[in-house]
Parts: C-alpha cells; sequence; structure tokens
C-alpha cells in the first residue's frame, strides 16, 4: 500500500440514490431571445451538482425564462425580468430531493444587455 487515495467514482455506491434522481425540472425559455446559452449554462451547473436529475428544455414565449421543480412554477423571467442565480436554483432542488416544500425564486440577476 503506498498510502494514496485509490481512484474515486462519480456513481453513486450500489442501493444508493443518486443525488438529485425523483426531481423533474422543466425550463421554457425564449429561443430567439438568445436564452438558449443561459440554458445551457444553468443545466450543466444543476447536472453537475446533481447528476440524477431530469432537465428538459422547451422553447417559450417571448421574454421567457421559466423554470418548474416538479410541476411547480419556482421562477419567472417574465416576473422578475433577470435570470435566476445558479445557487438559488441548487438551493430549490436540493429541498425538492429532500421533499421539502418549494419557494418561488424572486432573486434574479439583470439579463445581459449589448449597448
Amino acid at each position: 500500500m503506498s498510502g494514496e487515495p485509490g481512484p474515486t467514482s462519480e456513481a453513486p455506491p450500489p442501493g444508493e440514490i443518486e443525488p438529485g434522481s425523483g426531481v423533474r425540472i422543466v425550463v421554457e425559455y425564449c429561443e430567439p431571445c438568445g436564452f438558449e446559452a443561459t440554458y445551457l449554462e444553468l443545466a450543466s451547473a444543476v447536472k453537475e451538482q446533481y447528476p440524477g436529475i431530469e432537465i428538459e428544455s422547451r422553447l417559450g414565449g417571448t421574454g421567457a425564462f421559466e423554470i418548474e421543480i416538479n410541476g411547480q412554477l419556482v421562477f419567472s423571467k417574465l416576473e422578475n425580468g433577470g435570470f435566476p442565480y445558479e445557487k438559488d436554483l441548487i438551493e430549490a432542488i436540493r429541498r425538492a430531493s429532500n421533499g421539502e416544500p418549494l419557494e418561488k425564486i424572486t432573486n434574479s440577476r439583470p439579463p445581459c444587455i449589448i449597448l
């Protein structure tokens, strides 16, 4: 034995549930508005934290960037005027995966504006 740790595995041990399993996210976004990149960035961050999560995207209306977790709307760009912070979405997913009640995300970062 060299005392060095062996290779680590990303998959949970048999019998354990992968983080995020049983949580379903639907993101509806406006493609002509250029929001696909924001969706992909957010989806990547979520999958990194919760590999077992199911994320679906749908094309939405003008200005839309709406996020549902297990069928409950938790974020609306149409209401908030910006995009969610990753940390707030990760916290909402954590709550959903623990069976805790979800609250709407009201913090938002402003959309990028090019002048």
